[in-house]
């Protein structure tokens, strides 16, 4: 190999982690960023890539992996894809940029990998987990939008980690700096939609009785997360549209037009394309929302992740309990139809039916038997919801939630539509 002092006095001043390989994958030179990251207190030198990185004893393309030297040289141009890697702190992934190094003749003298770590994909504890092909295809995907400017529609089934992906995407932008604001877009009136994404004038409508900021100025210079997307109002989606083709906006019961910068990144769990075809969505709204889709998938196209998942909720819910290994084969085994949200609840229901800090099979099982029996027939779900609500109301708000397998943020929009209908009642009455 040529001479590569300059750079590795180069990469040396980089503050992010970069490595200097041959071209038989050795380790030549690595930068302190990369000791401080990836180093496992041993000498980097002479080692390969794939063994410091993946623990692998061949190249990533023989055990199952993309190798990005093989796509960069395949290419002819810097290539980039997310890995998973062993660091200081555990498993995490990163976005790998390769970028070989040729002579004269075009052959491979030596690559430099650029090691980006994604802010919110710590392999363990908060954030998203998994080693499946399909997790890791979304994931690279989100590697490549989340620096840009690009509108962001989140697509899956319900309880596939949307909210999370969206705080994801927003941590490894260049706004993350600023707010990440979320609009629930579910079951509002369009009147209260409307004031809590634009905000209102005192006097606007009954009982706005000083001016209230919306959430699109309070996301100003961050990112603003339309959850639930395909539940909002047609009204509403022309004033949407709007504040994304412009970025301006006028508050409830004001003239006047305000501006402000946010990128927009939106979910839900319905198939959108199907309801502009049936004119309950606007095109021109569907088309900006979905300058990049991305996919979710399912518990059940990633089931080999289950206990990885399981093991990470604990971590946050529940530090103190474990899951033998009866317990975690069982869970492995279950369909989840709810997907995250559901495995969640049975470990919750687990942690509470369990005496000591192991849950074993039989606490799992009789978690998974309480679920079903407390689900609720389709034409009885309002009535009980209503009852489970009044049964619950002593609560603590996020006991509360935990109790009834729901969201907080989802709990606040039941009692805020509740309380909307108490309202209209006495308004009748009078």
């Amino acid at each position: 190999m040529t001479d590569d002092r300059f750079l590795r006095g180069y990469l040396d001043t980089l503050p992010e982690p970069h490595i200097l390989c041959d071209a038989h994958y050795r380790i030549v030179h690595a930068n302190p960023a990369y000791h401080a990251r990836f180093g496992d207190g041993r000498a980097l030198a002479g080692r390969t890539c794939y063994e410091v990185s993946h623990r692998y004893s061949a190249p990533c393309e023989a055990c199952g992996e993309s190798c990005p030297l093989r796509e960069a040289l395949a290419r002819g141009r810097p290539h980039h894809v997310v890995h998973l890697h062993h660091g200081c702190g555990g498993k995490e992934y990163v976005d790998i940029e390769l970028t070989p190094i040729t002579d004269a003749q075009g052959r491979l003298e030596c690559f430099i990998e650029k090691m980006n770590p994604l802010p919110a994909h710590a392999h363990t504890g908060a954030g998203l987990v998994g080693e499946a092909p399909a997790f890791t295809r979304m994931l690279d995907r989100l590697a490549r939008v989340a620096p840009s400017d690009a509108a962001v529609l989140l697509l899956g089934e319900s309880g596939t980690g949307k909210e999370l992906t969206a705080q994801a995407i927003h941590a490894a932008s260049p706004r993350a700096a600023r707010p990440l604001v979320t609009v629930d877009c579910t079951g509002l009136p369009e009147t209260l939609i409307e004031s809590e994404l634009f905000g209102h004038e005192k006097g606007a409508f009954t009982g706005a009785a000083s001016r209230q900021v919306g959430l699109a100025e309070a996301a100003d210079g961050g990112t603003l997360f339309l959850d639930e997307i395909g539940d909002l109002p047609l009204p509403m989606q022309a004033k949407l549209l709007r504040l994304i083709e412009t970025g301006t906006y006028r508050r409830l019961g004001s003239t006047q037009w305000r501006r402000t910068d946010v990128r927009v990144v939106s979910a839900t769990h319905r198939d959108l394309a199907a309801m502009v075809e049936a004119g309950a969505f606007r095109a021109d709204l569907y088309h900006r929302l979905a300058t990049f889709p991305l996919y979710l998938p399912a518990l059940r196209e990633r089931t080999g992740d289950i206990p990885l998942i399981a093991r990470g909720l604990l971590e946050r819910h529940a530090p103190s309990m474990k899951l033998d290994d009866g317990a975690l084969a069982l869970i492995a085994a279950q369909p989840f139809p709810g997907n995250i949200r559901e495995l969640r609840n049975v470990l919750v229901r687990a942690c509470l039916l369990a005496d000591g800090h192991t849950l074993d099979a039989a606490t799992v099982r009789e978690a998974l038997a309480l679920g079903l029996a407390a689900a609720p027939t389709p034409a009885s779900d309002a009535r009980t919801l209503e009852h489970r609500l009044a049964d619950t109301a002593h609560l603590g708000r996020k006991a509360q939630a935990l109790a009834l397998g729901i969201s907080e943020r989802t709990l606040y929009r039941l009692l805020r539509q509740g309380s909307a209908r108490v309202h209209q009642d006495d308004t009748a009455k009078g």
